[in-house]
């Protein structure tokens, strides 16, 4: 791997041993890229082949440059192959509006300037208008073997850049047209810049009588832009006013209650503001059960926390499991811990193909099959298919069955990150 540090529009990464028998994305970044080439590919068997050369050890060095991703890829025969995969860069306009977003929010900054990207950078992003992320049909492929779309040697190349994702997700950024060292030293530029603007003084107006604004409102000055959405919610006032509460009254569980109301409101607000937020549909009510479980995601006290185990029907243990789902996937994953129905035709029947294409013939797990659950015989790993049909990793902790994941489309990287954590 070549520098990081290092002020050039290309890096080199050299070629990665075999994947046998794991997934191709660990990390969060590595699967939204995966999901970026599934939803542009039409030909699952192209996927499959990629899979099967990559796994294979077929892709050569990467080069990474603005716009464009390149590697020699060879067949089974050893016949080599240039494959380019091609993301379009962002515009200067777009460039300036993720900095100046990234600057506004000091917890973007210090997580960027010590090369860390997490991923509600995504949304923070979306939100000024900026998609980080490839979406549907933006990987372009090109292929020296003719192929007008893209074939399994890009397909190959895609997966390995997922893995390279997986070490250093900035690999993402130089596709999008800026390199670590130039986005680094723009950050710290702006960062100075608006703290020197901040010390200096602010113009402040002065009122005018009433009758004279009326008369002369033209000449008055604009008025204020709107307020910013602040990068935090709200912290609500305490009930520490050293009088008894009222019998009845628990003011650690109203505080709790007003901190997460001040939380839920800001997601909401960000949400709402967030670029396409109109043409998404509403998000179902939680039941009483779920919102418990929403509620205790928050990390409350010990006495709240039982209270609120109670009020949901579960035990500590299973209120700690439900937790761990809902911030692994909310709602749904909820359902998929809770909830063994049996699968739709369908959907089993698209299942049943995803398993058998995620492996070679010799490399696939025994699995053993009850309606919605496939356990690893003789494992302590289990795979969950979710009504949408992504796969829910998890492995046995204690006697119970415990998420240790998000889900994924690919049967084989679910099954990686439970087998990863023997």
């Amino acid at each position: 791997m070549s520098d990081p540090y290092e002020n050039t529009p290309e890096r080199v990464f050299a070629a990665l041993p075999p994947a046998q028998g794991r997934g191709f994305a660990q990390s969060w970044w590595g699967q939204a890229w995966l999901k970026a080439l599934e939803d542009a590919t039409l030909d699952s068997q192209q996927l499959k082949t990629g899979r099967r050369l990559a796994r294979a050890g077929a892709v050569g060095a990467v080069s990474v440059r603005p716009g464009r991703v390149t590697a020699v890829v060879k067949d089974r025969d050893h016949t080599a192959h240039r494959a380019d995969v091609l993301l379009q860069e962002l515009s200067e306009e777009q460039w300036d509006r993720f900095l100046g977003m990234a600057v506004e929010r000091a917890g973007h900054i210090a997580a960027l300037l010590d090369r860390e990207m997490p991923p509600h950078l995504v949304e923070d992003a979306a939100t000024a208008g900026v998609e980080l992320l490839p979406g549907l049909g933006d990987l372009e492929a090109e292929c020296d073997c003719d192929a007008w779309d893209h074939c399994g040697h890009t397909a190959a190349l895609c997966y390995q850049v997922a893995r390279l994702l997986d070490q250093d997700p900035f690999v993402l950024l130089l596709l999008r047209g800026r390199g670590e060292r130039e986005l680094l030293d723009e950050l710290q530029l702006r960062s100075v810049s608006q703290t020197e603007t901040a010390a200096a003084p602010q113009e402040t107006y002065t009122g005018v009588d009433a009758t004279e604004a009326y008369a002369a409102g033209e000449i008055l000055p604009p008025l204020p832009e709107v307020p910013a959405v602040p990068a935090e919610p709200g912290l609500p006032p305490s009930l520490d006013t050293e009088t008894d509460p009222a019998p009845g009254v628990d003011p650690a569980a109203l505080e709790f209650l007003a901190a997460q109301a001040a939380r839920e409101a800001h997601r909401l607000l960000v949400d709402a503001l967030r670029a396409g937020h109109e043409q998404r549909g509403t998000e179902a009510e939680p039941t009483p059960a779920q919102d418990a479980v929403r509620l205790a995601s928050g990390g409350p006290q010990v006495s709240v926390a039982a209270r609120l185990a109670e009020g949901s029907g579960r035990d500590r243990e299973g209120l700690a499991l439900a937790v761990r789902s809902w911030e692994y996937g909310g709602a749904a994953a909820l359902d998929v811990l809770e909830t063994d129905r049996p699968a739709e035709p369908e959907t089993l029947a698209r299942a049943r193909a995803a398993l058998e294409s995620a492996w070679e013939e010799d490399e696939r797990p025994v699995l053993r099959a009850s309606r919605s659950r496939w356990t690893v015989v003789g494992g302590q790993s289990q795979l969950r298919l979710g009504p949408d049909g992504r796969w829910w990793p998890y492995r046995k902790e204690r006697g119970r069955w415990a998420p240790v994941g998000p889900a994924s489309q690919d049967p084989a990287a679910a099954l990686a990150l439970a087998d990863g954590l023997e």
